[in-house]
């Protein structure tokens, strides 16, 4: 049996559901496709990233940040989902960078010395975008006072509203998802600024999948952004297209870490 994972947009019980909702749909069409050893369910056991590489990877979610520097030439892109939430625009995505409402806080150079809570340092969002925005102003040197990794942006927003930590990076898409679903979670937060925008999460296969098999992921994709019965899912996910982007269209992630370097801010500290 094949493997399918698509667990990065999975916190809020509404998406949850939807997010099994259209997988049912893809699953029927991959089988009407004529594909062999669809899975009946989406894997709820294995480890999002360990999906990524697992040989009988028929479909799964990564983040841009991994792919580019881990996975190229390791797995095949197959489509990047598009959101309507603010600070999305097509495929391309943002961060929004969150602070308490109480805060003095009004300007990025304001951070100074801040505690900072990211998801996770391979994170494309929650750390490849913050430091971006922060590298051209931390003049080489560090420029919080310490940084902790949640291991989720849900809990980051928490560690920010109950002040573990003074600022967070927060996916936009994640950050839609909890206004729409779970909006007390964002009592008492604001959003300071928003990051620079870069492609967002890719749908992958395994490396070995053929042109055929890619095209025909593509095909039932397409028909889940347009078939009428899965419109409630597709709102449920502020969802509006799959785009296929190539190898390329993810470069600029990986020129915002090269220019961090340049910068001598080589990681968020």
């Amino acid at each position: 049996m094949r493997l399918a994972s698509l667990a990065m947009y999975t916190t809020s019980p509404p998406v949850a559901a939807a997010t099994n909702a259209l997988w049912n749909f893809l699953r029927d069409g991959l089988r009407q496709e004529g594909f062999a050893d669809v899975p009946e369910a989406l894997d709820a056991e294995l480890p999002y990233n360990e999906a990524w590489l697992h040989p009988d990877l028929l479909l799964a979610q990564t983040c841009g940040y991994p792919y580019v520097r881990h996975l190229r030439g390791k797995v095949r892109l197959v489509a990047t989902p598009a959101y309507s939430h603010a600070g999305c625009d097509g495929p391309n995505m943002c961060s929004f960078i969150i602070v308490r409402s109480g805060s003095e806080v009004r300007s990025l150079e304001d951070l100074r010395g801040a505690r900072a809570a990211i998801n996770d340092p391979g994170s494309n969002s929650g750390a490849n975008l913050f430091r971006a925005a922060i590298a051209p102003i931390a003049g080489g040197r560090p420029f919080l006072s310490s940084v902790i990794a949640t291991g989720g942006h849900r809990s980051s927003i928490d560690a920010v509203r109950t002040g573990e930590a003074d600022v967070a990076a927060i996916d936009c898409i994640t950050y839609g998802n909890v206004q729409r679903f779970d909006p007390q979670a964002l009592s008492g937060i604001r959003v300071l600024s928003q990051t620079a925008r870069g492609p967002g999460l890719p749908l992958i296969t395994r490396a070995n999948a053929s042109d055929e098999e890619v095209a025909g992921l593509r095909r039932v994709l397409e028909k889940a952004v347009t078939d009428p019965a899965l419109a409630e899912t597709r709102a449920t996910l502020s969802l509006t297209e799959f785009a296929v982007l190539s190898d390329a269209d993810y470069e600029p992630l990986a020129e915002f870490e090269r220019e961090a370097d340049r910068l001598n801010y080589p990681a968020v500290a």
